[in-house]
């Protein structure tokens, strides 16, 4: 297996052929005009299976989104110029890794730039969802509202409440800052434990077992990624482990939950709500979701800001400028590498 840090060996391309799927931000588009041959998506419109295999004939860079399904069959029919494959966001579960280091094709991401966006949305629903916002607003546009009552619309304070946390890397490192301000105690569960200093310092517990963390949360939030080990991680045994009113959030992969385990706790009251920003299959929601009063169904806007759509277009830039002068780029997915 090569050595990563060695640049590629091969020559240089001045002006890569480069082919994007979905349509960016303008900023990020107009650079990649001035530094490559690119093809761009005007209209947004997702490519067919089809479109997206013709495209990987025609390029020597892609760059697919969440959205493209890149697997080993259409890695497999690839151009012989495919070198790269771009990917606009953090996570890579749509592409097959091991297909493309096969084919000794590179994969990159863009790490970091959504992890306070995400945060921030995650947070909002951590409060929104125990306060009953949702709810809420919904009486007031239906013009329902009759006015202040002591006992009305009442929802669950968070200060002293348990927040418990699926995956304490970037993102779920930034809800940790933001959810201490709020009073919650906070535990999570991760791969490896962080460091103690880091612990102390986010104010928060380690617990084993997803089962343990589960036993103890009034609010659940996950923050980790998709594979064959963590699909339906949150299944309805563990649901059961939460204590009744509790709540659930997910700003990571609809894959996450088992969605019909999640209905049946919201619809007997197990659960008293839901905060969903992802799905099992996008872009269609279960119409029981959207009826529960105290289900808040936002569409896959974790990432949706302004600056960090850019910020990934530069990242995206960057690793196909790096790519093209033939050195490693810096975002490189490891579990791609070329094997010997």
């Amino acid at each position: 297996m090569p050595d990563i840090r060695t640049p590629l060996a091969r020559t240089p391309l001045e002006r890569p052929r480069v082919i994007v799927t979905r349509h960016l931000v303008p900023e990020v588009e107009a650079r990649m005009r001035e530094l490559f041959d690119v093809v761009l998506n005007e209209s947004d419109t997702p490519l067919t299976r089809d479109q997206l295999a013709a495209a990987m004939q025609d390029c020597d860079v892609l760059v697919p989104t969440v959205t493209d399904r890149i697997d080993a069959d259409l890695i497999a029919g690839a151009g012989a110029r495919l070198g790269l494959i771009a990917n606009f966001g953090a996570g890579t579960e749509h592409i097959d890794l091991a297909a493309a280091a096969a084919r000794k094709i590179l994969v990159t991401n863009t790490p970091g730039v959504f992890t306070d966006d995400t945060a921030d949305l995650a947070m909002a629903m951590i409060i929104g969802v125990p306060r009953r916002i949702r709810e809420g607003t919904q009486l007031v546009r239906r013009g329902e509202w009759t006015g202040w009552t002591p006992s009305g619309l009442l929802g669950r304070k968070l200060a002293g409440k348990v927040l418990g946390i699926i995956g304490m890397g970037r993102i779920g490192q930034a809800v940790a800052h933001r959810a201490r301000a709020f009073g919650l105690e906070i535990v999570y569960t991760n791969r490896k434990a962080l460091p103690e200093s880091v612990e102390r310092m986010l104010g928060v517990r380690h617990v084993g077992t997803v089962d343990a963390l589960m036993g103890e949360a009034d609010i659940l939030t996950l923050h980790c990624p998709l594979t064959e080990e963590t699909r339906h991680l949150i299944d309805a045994r563990r649901i059961a482990l939460m204590a009744p009113g509790s709540s659930i959030i997910n700003t990571a992969r609809g894959e996450l939950i088992d969605q019909e385990a999640l209905i049946a706790a919201l619809q007997s009251g197990h659960l008293a709500g839901a905060g969903l920003d992802v799905y099992p299959d996008e872009p269609n929601v279960d119409p029981r979701l959207i009826a529960h009063p105290n289900v808040m169904t936002l569409p896959h806007i974790g990432s949706a800001t302004a600056e960090g759509r850019e910020d990934s277009g530069h990242k995206v830039i960057a690793n196909i400028r790096m790519w093209a002068d033939g050195h490693r780029p810096p975002d490189q997915v490891l579990t791609a590498l070329v094997r010997g």
